[in-house]
């Protein structure tokens, strides 16, 4: 055996994304399932259950800062989780370095559009466009 094939491997200097990406992954998962069943406590169990579900009802949850940043919250990490395993699969699997960097790309892009529009309409949501009164609306809209 040759002295290269003993010799310890070097440690690259920076930060270890793939080590934080994993860390994100596990905390992440912990976090959104809380969120999650929270959310479906709030929506299914709580009060009427899940006939009390209605335009009216997501209109006075939006109308509340806790809520609005409770589903923020469980928008950006359900994406960013999400878009951080559609990577490792894409940097498992693709071989062609242009193709694999390409589909990276596309993934985050993706990932951040949607962050962007869905937080736009949580915190820009108004049940009172076109509103008309003498329907369910009344309460919140007059």
């Amino acid at each position: 055996m040759s002295a290269e094939t003993l010799a310890p491997a070097r440690r690259r200097s920076g930060v270890n994304l793939e080590k934080w990406g994993w860390v994100f992954m596990r905390v992440s998962g912990v976090v959104l399932v809380v969120l999650i069943f929270g959310h479906l406590i709030s929506n299914l169990l709580v009060g009427d259950g899940i006939h009390a579900l209605d335009f009216a009802f997501i209109a006075g949850k939006f109308a509340t800062p806790f809520w609005q940043w409770w589903d923020v919250l469980m928008l950006w990490l359900a994406l960013i989780h999400g878009a951080n395993g559609m990577r490792t699969i894409v940097n498992d699997y693709v071989i062609n370095p242009r193709a694999r960097k390409a589909l990276v790309w596309a993934i985050g892009l993706a990932a951040a559009l949607l962050i962007v529009l869905g937080t736009l309409v949580v915190f820009t949501f108004d049940p009172c466009l076109g509103f008309e009164p003498g329907g369910a609306l009344d309460e919140v809209c007059s």
